[in-house]
């Protein structure tokens, strides 16, 4: 399992004293009010960031840190992402689980039959929706409901699913 999990990432500035907008990644947007450290993902190092204001305006959160007081400091990380340790996660309802745990599952029918890999989640707002690719290479959506997904073991890697009727006449 991944040890940091994606809160946000800098979308751009905001203002001269170092702020950026974030686009949250996560669906407690709210999460942010608590956030006192976040780590910042450079794609060569995390740097530990100490959070020390939180406003929101429309769907974006501004934060601003301790260690930037100037927009040209913080300017060359637009688009990195911000992580936060997993032990510092929101705690999961029951049958929720974290994105990242779920892609790479192997997923098989209730008779044992591998279906594929799971690649992917699409968050539509009713229900997400599994983008598992068969072996083929062929994209099998499943609809992430309880009559559809029987069983998810996330340490174990697995996935057993119900093919509901139509999901593979495509």
């Amino acid at each position: 399992m991944e040890p940091y999990l994606r809160v946000g990432v800098i979308a751009s500035t905001h203002g001269l004293k170092g702020e950026v907008k974030v686009f949250p990644t996560t669906d407690h947007v709210g999460r942010f009010q608590d956030l006192k450290k976040v780590l910042l993902d450079t794609g060569r190092e995390k740097k530990s960031l100490t959070v020390t204001q939180v406003r929101y305006f429309k769907k974006q959160v501004i934060l601003k840190f301790q260690e930037f007081d100037d927009i040209n400091e913080i300017e060359k990380y637009r688009g990195c992402d911000l992580l936060v340790d997993r032990k510092d996660a929101v705690p999961l309802e029951e049958n929720e689980n974290f994105i990242v745990d779920l892609i790479g599952m192997a997923v098989e029918t209730e008779e044992g039959k591998p279906l594929g890999i799971l690649t992917d989640v699409l968050q539509t707002g009713a229900n997400d929706v599994y983008v598992v690719e068969s072996p083929e290479g062929k994209e099998i959506l499943l609809p992430a409901i309880p009559a559809c997904i029987l069983e998810a073991d996330v340490e174990k890697r697995w996935m057993q699913v119900h093919l509901l009727e139509g999901l593979l006449d495509l």
